[in-house]
């Protein structure tokens, strides 16, 4: 197979990145881009800025890259689908997860490649963390935490941090993890003055019985990208904002200090960073998403995926509008 004639929808904030990776990754041919508001970035270069999917359709694509809102995912989508087009959605999948599944069904039916883009999947640290994971490094997981914090982006209109920046969390806990969610609960507040929530701390609990946690917001002038998780013979940080991997091991000599060892719990021991290559997440996503599409059996993000992390997301904002837990 030659290079894919790849088309972009979304020229944005994600999509002028999406437009230069694209052109960087040997096997795509970045052919068409489309957006109906312009190349507020100036990144078409030779390309002419086309209006919309249909537009973007009648060039002639192997693959397309969806960048644009998340209120216009399923129209894109469903389009690109019926078109026989493999695409690549970013971030949620669609506005809801019933629009998200009719999305997921319609590239089955068709028998397309359907990923959606949750690039933290292809942070070196992730990828890292859970290569050692599969090795047993860790023993048996108890305990996933996310923190993800951070100003305000201007660029966000539509959703709330729950629907923008969750999401990637609750899809990096049941990556890492190999298990879905069984139940959530949550907390959100709303401080900026937006229709939305700026503000989450949402718990849960897989179906593999580890208990999870997220602290996830907008508002705050430290940006911070760490996901901890805690097993029977220490701790892995993964930081996704460097690219680094620290575990805490839990030690083997004895406390003998009593007010020490009385508050400690278990003995601390080695702590060490690892030295992992960082290839750009983007790069890792595009590539993958092109091997998939060359039926070389890639891992990417499938639509089914991303359809049970938005269904997630939605029960988090129902358990903390209702103050209960909902089990899925």
């Amino acid at each position: 197979m030659g290079d894919l004639r790849v088309g972009l929808i979304g020229l944005g904030a994600m999509g002028r990145h999406h437009a230069r990776v694209i052109r960087q990754t040997p096997g795509m041919d970045l052919v068409a881009v489309a957006d109906p508001g312009g190349d507020v970035h100036g990144v078409a270069g030779e390309l002419a800025v086309l209006g919309d999917v249909e537009a973007l359709i009648e060039v002639g694509l192997d693959a397309a890259m969806v960048a644009v809102p998340t209120v216009h995912h399923e129209q894109v989508g469903m389009a690109l689908a019926a078109a026989g087009v493999h695409t690549m959605i970013e971030k949620p999948i669609a506005h809801s997860a019933a629009a998200g599944q009719r999305v997921a069904d319609a590239f089955s039916r068709a028998g397309l490649v359907g990923a959606v883009g949750y690039v933290e999947r292809c942070n070196p640290a992730i990828l890292e963390l859970r290569r050692r994971l599969a090795a047993g490094e860790l023993g048996q997981v108890y305990q996933i935490q996310t923190r993800r914090q951070g100003p305000f982006p201007a660029r966000i209109s539509d959703v709330g941090v729950v629907k923008d920046l969750a999401t990637h969390d609750v899809d990096l806990t049941t990556f890492i993890a190999g298990s879905r969610y069984r139940q959530v609960a949550a907390q959100v507040t709303h401080r900026s003055g937006r229709e939305h929530e700026d503000m989450v701390v949402a718990t849960g609990l897989l179906e593999s019985g580890v208990i999870v946690n997220h602290v996830v917001n907008w508002l705050s002038p430290m940006k911070e990208r760490t996901t901890v998780v805690t097993g029977e013979r220490g701790a892995f940080v993964a930081d996704t904002m460097t690219g680094d991997l620290t575990f805490y091991a839990n030690g083997t000599v004895p406390t003998t200090w009593d007010r020490v060892a009385h508050f400690r719990g278990v003995t601390e021991g080695d702590v060490v960073r690892y030295a992992v290559p960082k290839a750009e997440p983007l790069r890792v996503e595009q590539e993958n998403f092109r091997d998939a599409v060359q039926g070389k059996g890639a891992t990417i993000v499938t639509m089914d995926e991303g359809v049970h992390t938005l269904t997630v997301i939605e029960a988090i904002l129902q358990a903390a509008e209702e103050g209960r837990t909902v089990t899925l």
